[in-house]
């Protein structure tokens, strides 16, 4: 897998070595990536609708449109 360099403002660096240090990680890279991860699994599961609510939607009578 490609390299990616990424530049860091000292908020995020201060964000990842804490996730760092509460996730037990090796490093600031695998913080990052699993910060970046699950970011992705979080969006990728609202994307396909899972654990979204459904609502009913009414019909009017006579029209080809929802309401």
């Amino acid at each position: 897998m490609p390299e990616h360099i990424i530049h860091l403002t000292d908020a995020d660096r201060t964000l990842i070595e804490r996730v760092q240090e509460e996730r037990g990680l090796p490093s600031l890279e695998a913080a990052a990536e699993w910060l970046i991860k699950t970011r992705l699994r979080r969006a990728a599961r609202t994307s396909t609708g899972r654990g979204r609510a459904l609502y009913l939607v009414d019909r009017v009578a006579g029209t080809k449109g929802f309401a």
